[in-house]
């Protein structure tokens, strides 16, 4: 399982970088009116609906490693968990301070993401080069980063919560629950569920996406028979589904900005794409091998095998790629285009950086 869901990751990666960059050329083309009246008209089914399907696929991944992957039990988990923390706290406050007073705050959730596609995209290219556990590591690593932004996600970025339709998700939650507990293993009554589950977020006003997470949760984990768990057989269906459909269409249709070449210096130099740059390259570097360095200082944790000091620094550098989350809580962050524009330029730039710095770091030599 583990294998073939890095290789996913790995092949999904470069499909992501080739639609992002597709998107960034015709998005500085005369074709750019046309891309962004048709990103408009198909914006919302995109984030909405089929960032659902991804956000699905993140629950199965948490609970699968909280069960019986690289999270399960505090000791396995405390190294990943703690360089995750740093990887989000020291990004916002890196961001929080470049945007102190000004209206621009609202968007300190952007640089903490971590893009699990493409950084494993990134360290398939490098081949020999990056220790296999180091992927391992960064790959649990993102899972708790990708639960932290679920949270963020849910409490900061949502809109005025409606209680009515947020009691009834929770009564579907329940219900989903109970079909587990009772022992229910027909992937169909889940789905349904989840449909209905939703609905109901998407009324509620916290975004309609968390509802995937919490599908996700639900699911059963335990095999009955040979073809696996349902959580495992949901997982394997929708691994290609997402990794070649719903993340390269979520590139194109939001990793277009139209660069700005007539103000660039205003809009390298605004709070917003410095803050996400800084946020991205300086905050997840300091914040994860700050946090795994002082985590095994105090016995919380061992460097993963095959994985020298200087390969966790450029793991925590390619962390920096955060891509597809980051410009997901863009979008809710921002709702005026040209603020919007900012905080993606911030992010590819940062990732790209953040994706060089750390392919040059663990090309300076080979593992020890």
């Amino acid at each position: 399982m583990k294998t073939r869901f890095i290789e996913s990751e790995a092949t999904g990666g470069v499909v992501l970088m080739l639609a992002a960059a597709i998107a960034l050329a015709v998005a500085n083309s005369p074709l750019a009116a046309s891309y962004h009246a048709l990103c408009q008209s198909v914006g919302a089914i995109i984030d909405d609906g089929l960032m659902a399907i991804f956000f699905l696929l993140v629950g199965l991944e948490i609970k699968r490693e909280l069960l019986r992957g690289e999270l399960a039990g505090a000791r396995k988990a405390a190294l990943p968990a703690l360089a995750a923390l740093g990887g989000m706290v020291v990004p916002a406050a890196i961001y929080a301070a470049r945007t102190a007073g000004t209206p621009f705050i609202r968007g300190w959730g952007i640089p903490m993401a971590t893009d699990i596609a493409f950084t494993v995209g990134v360290l398939a290219l490098l081949g020999r080069r990056a220790a296999p556990s180091l992927t391992v590591f960064l790959t649990a690593l993102a899972i708790v980063d990708d639960l932290g932004a679920v949270v963020i996600i849910a409490i900061f970025y949502a809109g005025g919560v409606q209680l009515g339709w947020l009691a009834a998700a929770a009564l579907v939650v329940a219900a989903l629950v109970a079909l587990n507990r009772f022992g229910v293993r027909h992937l169909a009554a889940y789905l349904a569920g989840g449909a209905l589950l939703w609905y109901a977020v998407f009324q509620s006003g916290v975004h309609a996406t968390i509802a995937g997470v919490l599908l996700g949760m639900t699911i059963p984990a335990d095999a009955t028979d040979d073809a696996g768990s349902p959580l495992e057989r949901l997982e394997h269906t929708l691994e290609r589904p997402v990794a070649f459909g719903v993340l390269p269409l979520f590139a194109l249709a939001n990793a277009g900005v139209t660069i700005p070449w007539h103000s660039l210096g205003t809009a390298l130099g605004h709070p917003i794409t410095v803050g996400v740059f800084l946020g991205l390259l300086a905050g997840k570097t300091i914040g994860v091998f700050g946090a795994a360095t002082l985590a095994r200082r105090f016995g919380l944790g061992e460097l993963p095998g095959g994985a020298s000091t200087r390969q966790m620094l450029g793991g925590a550098t390619l962390a920096g790629i955060g891509f597809t989350m980051s410009i997901f809580i863009a979008t809710l962050a921002f709702r005026d285009r040209a603020l919007l524009d900012y905080a993606k330029i911030g992010i590819v730039a940062g990732s790209i950086t953040s994706g060089l710095a750390g392919a040059a770091i663990l090309l300076a030599r080979r593992p020890t």
